[in-house]
């Protein structure tokens, strides 16, 4: 009886390692089973192909088989599509607010011509909006009175100059009438009546011309009281305006333009201060000419000259034949001349003389680029967008330059330092000797 409970437990003990067993293969045939799996079928061996049978070419990768010229020739041009396009939009807003934009460079053009003289009179001690009203005012009316003596001088002299103009006609007409060319005085006659039939079938175009001279002018004054406006607060607060549009650049690239900023403005700056003198030099002494060669209104001629100088190549050429047509029919053939080569020669002393030494490196752009820009902004905007051209480029060349060498300058302080024998060959100043080596030198 003593060996019965022993039986027992070992009988119990069986039973429960049986018990594990079976749970233990419940749960691994639980984890093998995959609910609608099915069995894959074993694969039948695939024969292999004929002898007789054409080899395969494996096909290439289609990237690998453009060529690389295409390749980047395909890359480049939707990049230059994209960029086309932006330049396309973005002269279609232009052309939409056309009057804003050119009032706004027109006063950029005016504060860069006027900023020195409030810088000036604050550091002699006045306040910043005084030394800003003084320049203002000081600037805008002496620009009135320009305007002002210019009709002045053209309505107290149009008498005077009609009379000159009709006389010289008359002599022209001598001269033609005397000349080897065989002109008749019928064909003369013929040519002024059919002027005076096309001005007089021409009148309603003529009297919508001037309606549309009304709009114009109306046009012109309101771009003449924004540009004031802008140039007054550009004068007043400049740098808070570039702070203020600094924000709204990403700010990856906020350094960059933060440092091509005051260079593009020193560039402008040059360019107008220098343009206003080479203009004035030109007007004086074009106008002392004129004036001793007795050409009716010299001083307004003389004025033209300095206006028509802000337009580059073009100007030049047309306030000359201005001043030569003036002279040829009022003072004949031999005082025209003689202004065409007081034009010429003030004109050579301008453009290998006095621009390369009044503006110096400040503005270096390519006549190439003078010309093109020239008329790609008259056929855009007209006068105005061939007067802010040239600057628009040479600011543009300014920051490109900057931008070019600071992104050169960046990659230098992102790469990694050299090391070992190649920092030897790279390093700025030789590599120190070590003292064998100075031995052995002395």
């Amino acid at each position: 009886m003593s060996r019965l409970p022993g039986w027992l437990a070992g009988m119990g003990a069986s039973l429960t390692r049986i018990g594990e067993h079976l749970e233990e293969r419940r749960t691994e045939a639980a984890e093998d089973e995959v609910p609608g799996a099915v069995l894959p079928a074993v694969p039948d061996s695939v024969p292999p192909p004929p002898s007789y049978a054409p080899a395969i070419a494996a096909r290439p990768d289609p990237v690998a088989a453009i060529p690389w010229g295409i390749r980047v020739a395909a890359e480049a041009g939707w990049r230059l599509l994209v960029l086309a396009g932006t330049l396309w939009v973005l002269i279609r807003v232009i052309s939409a607010v056309q009057l804003v934009v050119l009032a706004f460079v027109a006063a950029l053009l005016v504060t860069a011509m006027l900023q020195p003289t409030v810088a000036r009179l604050k550091r002699l001690g006045l306040p910043r909006g005084l030394a800003t009203a003084v320049t203002a005012i000081a600037g805008f009316v002496i620009m009135g009175l320009v305007g002002w003596f210019v009709v002045w001088q053209v309505m107290d002299n149009l008498d005077n100059l009609s009379d000159r103009v009709r006389d010289g006609i008359e002599e022209l007409k001598r001269w033609l009438l005397d000349s080897p060319f065989h002109v008749t005085e019928q064909q003369i006659n013929d040519i002024a009546k059919n002027l005076s039939d096309t001005i007089g079938t021409n009148t309603e175009e003529i009297t919508s011309a001037g309606l549309q001279g009304v709009t114009v002018m109306v046009e012109i004054l309101t771009g003449i009281l924004l540009a004031m406006f802008s140039t007054l607060f550009l004068l007043y607060d400049g740098k808070r305006i570039w702070q203020w549009v600094l924000k709204l650049v990403p700010a990856q690239a906020r350094e960059g333009v933060a440092g091509a900023g005051p260079r593009a403005w020193r560039t402008l700056t040059a360019y107008v201060r220098g343009t206003v003198i080479v203009a004035l030099i030109d007007a004086i002494f074009i106008g002392l000419g004129i004036y001793f060669l007795d050409v009716p209104m010299a001083v307004p001629l003389a004025v033209f000259i300095f206006l028509f100088a802000f337009i580059p190549l073009v100007g030049a050429v047309i306030s000359g034949a201005l001043a030569v047509v003036v002279a040829l029919v009022t003072q004949g053939v031999f005082t025209a001349l003689m202004v065409l080569i007081v034009v010429l020669a003030v004109q050579q002393i301008e453009g290998h003389v006095l621009q390369p030494f009044i503006l110096g490196r400040a503005v270096r752009v390519h006549p190439l680029a003078v010309v093109l820009a020239v008329a790609a902004g008259g056929m855009t905007a007209g006068i105005g967008g061939a007067v802010v051209a040239v600057p628009l480029v040479a600011v543009t060349n300014t920051v490109v330059g900057y931008l070019r060498a600071y992104s050169k300058e960046q990659a230098l302080r992102a790469a990694p330092p050299p090391h070992g024998a190649t920092a030897i060959e790279v390093a700025p100043t030789p590599a120190p000797a070590t003292a064998g080596a100075a031995e052995d030198r002395e």
